[in-house]
């Protein structure tokens, strides 16, 4: 009887651990939304989870883009800059022909596809340089993004204030605001356009990881850049093609956010690559490389905007909220560290 006793609790003490290591997280936040639903139980409707949804699908979209560069191995913190200079360039072209300070009054009315393939190539230019210098120089992508970050920042500000003296850019097109705020109705059931354009960039993605060379070839590098280059794989040119992607992303999801909110400023974006980063760790992309899924990065936004609404909905103290947020991030990358030592 004590036999088996022991062997219980030895089982136990080895299975508990990497229970706990594997959803460790997600057990925090279910318990962390469990408080949120016990202090104010209107927050479980299925409205609100609609919201969620539909706010978090610009979200999805953008760090998706960055979870490509985290399975390679890399990271990007010029999402947010990009996003911001996306929605305005976006914003700045797309502004309604009736509007009586529209920045371009003899630009013609621009089909909405235009600016915002601009927006796309435009991002993808900067993401390509990141890439370049990351593969090429042997530069940190860390230092390298961040830098990249300033520079489209101090692009973005001198070009909000030479077209609007730094006022947010409005009075948009009603076609480019329902492009984002529309929706398909179907008698009391609406799906909003935003979860739509979610959807596909989703399946998309999922095509490109899981069915294409590309996709291979990312989490090989990402697994063993060494055993990846010694097996034939182009790593520039592979590394090239998962940034362009990525910037397409931000340049798409920047476009839906200014068209979204109805506005663009320099400031649009900001703090939106952590975001994304900690949704993608969450999610179980690891930032060692080589280790992600599209699911868990769905996952990870989704867990991640539920807590921000949820903390909002409860009236909780916007520092407080800073804090919850921070500790999460460094919950999720402590467990990831944890992962990559027992890998090894």
């Amino acid at each position: 009887m004590t036999t088996d006793l022991n062997s219980t609790q030895a089982r136990t003490r080895k299975w508990l651990p990497a229970f706990l290591l594997k959803n460790g997280l997600y057990l925090f936040l279910v318990a962390l939304l469990a408080i949120i639903i016990a202090i104010n139980p209107s927050f479980f409707r299925m409205q609100n989870f609609v919201f969620i949804i539909t706010q978090a699908s610009t979200r999805i979209i953008l760090a998706l883009g960055v979870a490509g560069i985290i399975v390679l191995g890399c990271v990007d913190l010029s999402l947010g800059r990009n996003v911001g200079m996306s929605a305005i360039v976006s914003c700045s072209l797309l502004q309604a022909v009736s509007y009586s300070h529209r920045i371009y009054q003899y630009l013609p009315r621009l089909p909405l596809v235009l600016p915002i393939l601009l927006v796309m190539v435009l991002c993808s230019l900067f993401l390509i340089a990141i890439a370049l210098i990351v593969t090429k120089l042997k530069v940190e992508a860390f230092i390298t993004s961040l830098g990249f970050a300033l520079i489209i920042y101090g692009l973005e500000s001198l070009y909000v204030d030479r077209v609007n003296d730094s006022s947010p850019i409005g009075g948009l097109d009603p076609v480019f605001s329902r492009f984002a705020q529309g929706a398909i109705e179907f008698q009391n059931f609406r799906i909003p356009y935003l979860i739509l354009y979610a959807a596909i960039v989703v399946g998309i993605i999922w095509f490109i990881w899981n069915k294409t060379k590309l996709g291979k070839n990312m989490f090989a590098i990402g697994g063993n850049i060494e055993a990846a280059t010694v097996s034939g794989v182009n790593i520039v040119l592979n590394s090239v093609v998962v940034f362009a992607i990525a910037g397409m992303l931000y340049g798409f999801g920047g476009a839906l956010e200014g068209a979204r909110t109805g506005s663009a400023t320099n400031l649009l974006g900001e703090g939106y690559e952590l975001d994304a980063i900690a949704a993608c760790v969450v999610g179980g992309v690891s930032l060692r490389g080589g280790v992600g899924s599209v699911a868990g990065v769905v996952t990870g936004v989704l867990m991640f905007q539920i807590i921000n609404y949820g903390l909002v909905y409860i009236g909780v103290n916007p520092y407080v909220q800073y804090s919850v947020k921070g500790l999460i991030i460094v919950l999720a990358i402590t467990i990831d560290s944890q992962k990559y030592i027992k890998r090894k």
